[in-house]
């Protein structure tokens, strides 16, 4: 049976599962989780995979699980779905928002929302499961359904990896993942080469001599030093960079003094990096750090800087042949609605899986928004001001269609290669 016929055939008992899948997705918009703390989500999702007749595996890399399937001889497809939600109060007024609070990783109560649509990609991800489960005799191999924490803080997959996950996954031939965003609901995009870009954060401190404000003589002012920091960075990207290589740099806060007539001895910036490529991302980085230096010497700081590095992100590369594969399955199944999708400049951890496991991979994107509210506004070229993006208090998908995309695209991309001619 080719991966066509078998996906329609699996897909056949979508209906099955939908019911269980809405009633899962609306408990966990509800109760959602924060980044390293999603132990009642990895217990529910476990449960449920063990139902499915799963081997499962709790607790990887703190809060994560790994559930296997094997049947028969064939490829290993591992599917990855993120669990973690945000410290975002939420907006939307549905019947099932959130209104959790919860203490978070330095100790501040915060309120708690699934903002990224971490809620849609683990109930595609059970769904996706249990339909493979319940229709073994239509493909051969072994599927990897792998629930990663913390993907927000972007050491979560790092995490499950330094857990041993290769010894306990064994041989697989390709990684596949998907995020929400705020397209059509019923879309699918897809996109071979760089998609998500790598994120670098940076905390500078740069230090001076203090004194008083009416004597700037006797000291060595920090903030004239960031002031000329901030303005030289501006030269990293649109003279460091070509214009053809997508690059950002952005200087987000400044921290110094905190009286107008006193210099202090220090200043703290703290800057974002995106970038597409590791050769870009070295370079930058590199450039940042050069500037910095110079400039302190130049204002002649007693010492030198200090660079702490958090927050970081690879970037998202997809394999182009693993790409146009997944490609394939979707315009099978989704027809016109199978797209391609725009270089986005968000970031993942996702890809730090495949690269340790060394297979190739693709990333792909489904839509949440309604779609009659995204042409509305499309048609009044109003989708910045009216269509929420991930991360906002009223970023919330429509389950349906939704869900269903969302499944069946984890469905037909895994049957790509479980269920080959």
């Amino acid at each position: 049976m080719g991966s066509g016929s078998a996906t329609a055939t699996v897909l056949a008992a979508l209906g099955e599962v939908r019911g269980w899948q809405e009633d899962f997705y609306r408990h966990l918009h509800q109760h959602p989780e924060l980044s390293h703390q999603e132990q009642r989500t990895a217990a529910a999702v476990a449960e449920r995979l063990r139902g499915c007749g799963f081997d499962v595996h709790e607790g990887i890399g703190g809060t994560g699980v790994v559930a296997v399937l094997r049947n028969g001889d064939g490829p290993s497809v591992l599917l990855r779905a993120d669990m973690d939600a945000l410290p975002v109060r939420e907006q939307t007024g549905l019947p099932y928002a959130s209104t959790v609070t919860a203490t978070d990783q330095d100790g501040n109560e915060v309120p708690v929302m699934h903002a990224c649509g971490h809620d849609v990609h683990a109930t595609c991800l059970l769904g996706a499961s249990a339909l493979l489960a319940g229709a073994t005799s239509d493909w051969s191999g072994t599927v990897v359904a792998l629930f990663q924490p913390a993907e927000e803080l972007g050491d979560g997959a790092r995490r499950m990896v330094d857990d041993d996950l290769a010894a306990l996954v064994g041989n697989v031939d390709v990684a596949l993942a998907q995020h929400v965003l705020p397209m059509p609901s019923g879309q699918v995009g897809t996109r071979p080469g760089p998609v998500l870009s790598a994120a670098d954060s940076m905390r500078i401190t740069v230090h001076g001599r203090g004194g008083h404000g009416s004597m700037p003589q006797a000291t060595i002012d920090p903030v004239v030093l960031a002031a000329m920091i901030v303005v030289r960075l501006q030269t990293v990207i649109s003279r460091g960079v070509a214009p053809t290589d997508p690059a950002v740099l952005t200087v987000g806060s400044i921290q110094a003094g905190s009286k107008s007539n006193v210099i202090d001895d220090h200043a703290i910036l703290q800057l974002n990096v995106r970038s597409y490529s590791d050769r870009t991302r070295t370079a930058i980085l590199a450039a940042i750090q050069r500037i910095v230096a110079a400039e302190c010497q130049a204002s002649g700081s007693p010492k030198g800087p200090d660079f702490e590095f958090f927050d970081r992100f690879p970037p998202t590369d997809n394999d182009p042949s693993t790409t146009t594969r997944v490609r394939a399955a979707f315009e099978h199944v989704f027809g016109d609605s199978a797209q391609d999708l725009p270089l986005q400049t968000a970031s993942e951890d996702f890809s730090d899986v495949p690269r340790a496991l060394n297979v190739p991979y693709t990333y792909w994107a489904i839509g949440g928004i309604d779609p009659d509210a995204y042409q509305a506004a499309a048609a009044a070229g109003r989708i910045a001001q009216d269509i929420p993006v991930n991360h906002s208090p009223n970023f919330a998908p429509v389950i349906q269609p939704t869900l269903d995309t969302g499944t069946k695209a984890l469905v037909a991309a895994a049957l790509a290669w479980l269920a080959e001619d």
